[in-house]
């Protein structure tokens, strides 16, 4: 009889009833008797001659000749070789600040891009994001692996946590930018104090052109951006704050010049409807940096990449179109501006 026990498994422990006979096997001491069934005594003959079987047959062996085996020598045995496995793909993630707007961004970095896959045999992604402060956590956390950054965040980074530069660009054989404040071409203002009480367009809070040099600028006159202008607000890229001068939309903005000179060369009619009243002293330009643990050898890679650009065809053709000459190593003491400024207005 079987018993279902829990979980519908079977107990395979079976009761028996003594319904043979018991027989009686004397032993040496009769006073303790062993009980056996016949069954059992059967069972019993059958494996003390199934146990004797290896004795028998290694005794007949051993009265006659020994058979030969062939031997194995395992020393001399070559382990087959397993295949390495392919190498993991790694994207090289490459991000822009938000100089310009999202669209305009790609259009020209994509390019760029493509060149640098082409150039490193790896995958190349593009990351854009809205503000300065974001691109500088994404070098911050090894998100990604180099970043076009501005003067100011680079200051930022560089104190945080020794954001590196990689290399500077060139234009018109100089390594400096600046900061251009822009009113519409029938505005009356001359210099930046005629726009008191006017509404203003900053780029971006971390932004050296579109927001530090102006803000400094004001402290020199004993102002602040919410004494002097009667509203300011952020449009977070360089071409917007043109566009919003142009059309009238603010009465000025602060801007960075290496863009503005880029907007008008492609758009005429931009530079048409805009004037300069006022240029900063020059400042570090933007440049291209990387998280200071990078990997030395794809820093070196990279960094020749770039240095290389303006002496082949293809490379060329990309920083033609980014309105720049070369790129050239940079120098941390061109930013000593940039720190001066951010200590004095605590930033």
């Amino acid at each position: 009889m079987y018993n279902i026990g829990l979980r519908g498994r079977v107990d395979r422990r079976r009761t028996m009833e003594p319904t043979e006979e018991l027989l009686r096997v004397p032993s040496f001491d009769d006073s303790y008797p062993r009980l056996w069934t016949r069954s059992s005594l059967g069972i019993l003959a059958k494996l003390v001659i199934f146990l004797s079987l290896p004795a028998i047959l290694i005794s007949f062996l051993g009265c006659g000749q020994q058979p030969e085996y062939n031997k194995i020598d395992f020393r001399n045995i070559e382990t087959a070789e397993v295949p390495a496995s392919e190498p993991p793909v790694v994207t090289l993630r490459v991000a822009a600040a938000g100089v310009l707007s999202p669209t305009e961004e790609l259009r020209i970095y994509d390019k760029l891009v493509t060149y640098f896959a082409e150039a490193l045999h790896q995958p190349v992604e593009l990351v854009q994001r809205r503000t300065y402060a974001e691109i500088n956590d994404l070098v911050k956390s090894r998100y990604v692996d180099l970043a076009f950054v501005c003067g100011f965040p680079y200051v930022a980074g560089h104190k945080e946590f020794g954001m590196e530069l990689l290399v500077v660009p060139e234009v018109n054989r100089e390594a400096v930018y600046y900061s251009y404040i822009l009113v519409p071409a029938e505005s009356d203002a001359t210099e930046l104090k005629d726009l008191r009480g006017k509404t203003f367009a900053f780029t971006d809070p971390m932004s050296n052109s579109g927001r530090l040099a102006p803000t400094y600028r004001l402290y020199k006159m004993g102002e602040t951006p919410d004494s002097f202008f009667g509203k300011y607000i952020f449009t977070y890229s360089h071409d917007n704050s043109i566009r919003a001068t142009a059309e009238k939309r603010v009465d000025g903005a602060a801007i960075d010049s290496l863009v503005y000179d880029y907007i008008i060369a492609q758009e005429p009619v931009v530079g048409k409807k805009t004037r300069i009243i006022e240029t900063s002293p020059p400042y570090g330009i933007p440049p291209v940096v990387v998280h200071p643990a990078l990997n030395q050898e794809i820093k070196a890679r990279l960094r020749g990449l770039f240095l290389d650009m303006h002496r082949n065809e293809t490379g060329r053709e990309i920083i033609n179109a980014l309105a720049i000459d070369r790129f050239v190593i940079g120098n941390n003491s061109a930013y000593d501006a940039i720190r001066e400024m951010a200590n004095v207005l605590e930033w």
